[in-house]
């Protein structure tokens, strides 16, 4: 009661958005600089069950933006070291590790499972494949990214019917694009990135609206956050 006072507090949450929060369970996809600040967010608000996937180690690289990481870790995978650190920060919360790829069954098992699933990878191979688990499952999905000095979070389904998906958002002629490790990134960017995702998952949640087929642009040069329509694909091949 004490640790969630402040949800309690909030009209929009209170005890019964707390308990969901509490009885929810939520799959995080990749653990680097913008799934480290989503799950601490996550961790830290009382969410039931956090599910961790990321088969990566922790690189030296890594140390600058992904923050629940330290030089010790090197070398560590990152889904059970921030696990560690995630149960340090609230004991009280159940964590799941899956330190390997998941192929496409595996994906669609671990989607149909979970209340929300939160996307923080850095190719489009896996995202256009966690869109279609989410899609074929009808479960919400968060989607985020995050370059130089830019960022972008949007927020797809459960309802696809009426609403587009990552999918229609991007194909895959856009696989080309620009990726992190290539053009560099202001190291808050992810975590600014992670945190929005980190809210939207908890709006979701306790049931708070938040709209649909919107992208949400951040640009840390000059501070502004603008949103942008996503326009539903007629021949989407997902949704």
């Amino acid at each position: 009661m004490n640790r969630h006072a402040r949800h309690h507090a909030l009209a929009q949450v209170g005890e019964a958005g707390q308990r969901q929060i509490g009885s929810a369970r939520v799959l995080l996809i990749g653990v680097g600089g913008i799934g480290c600040a989503a799950a601490s967010y996550l961790a830290s608000s009382g969410v039931g069950h956090l599910l961790l996937n990321d088969f990566d180690t922790v690189d030296v690289t890594n140390l600058g933006r992904q923050v629940l990481f330290g030089p010790d870790d090197v070398g560590r995978n990152k889904a059970a070291t921030a696990a560690d650190r995630l149960s340090m920060l609230n004991p009280d919360i159940a964590i799941t590790v899956i330190d390997e790829r998941l192929d496409t069954a595996a994906l669609a098992t671990a989607v149909a499972d979970v209340d929300i699933v939160l996307d923080g990878t850095d190719n489009f191979a896996t995202r256009f494949l966690v869109n279609d688990a989410c899609v074929a499952a009808g479960c919400c999905l968060v989607s985020g990214s995050a370059i130089r000095l830019e960022g972008q979070v949007a927020v797809f389904g459960p309802d696809y019917a009426g609403s587009p998906c990552y999918r229609c958002l991007y194909d895959d002629a856009d696989e080309s694009l620009d990726n992190c490790a290539g053009n560099g990134v202001l190291a808050p960017v992810p975590g600014v990135i992670g945190t929005m995702m980190a809210v939207e998952a908890l709006k979701h949640i306790v049931g708070i609206a938040s709209p649909r087929g919107r992208l949400q642009l951040y640009d840390a040069g000059d501070g502004s956050v603008r949103s942008v329509a996503i326009a539903k694909r007629r021949d989407c091949p997902s949704c």
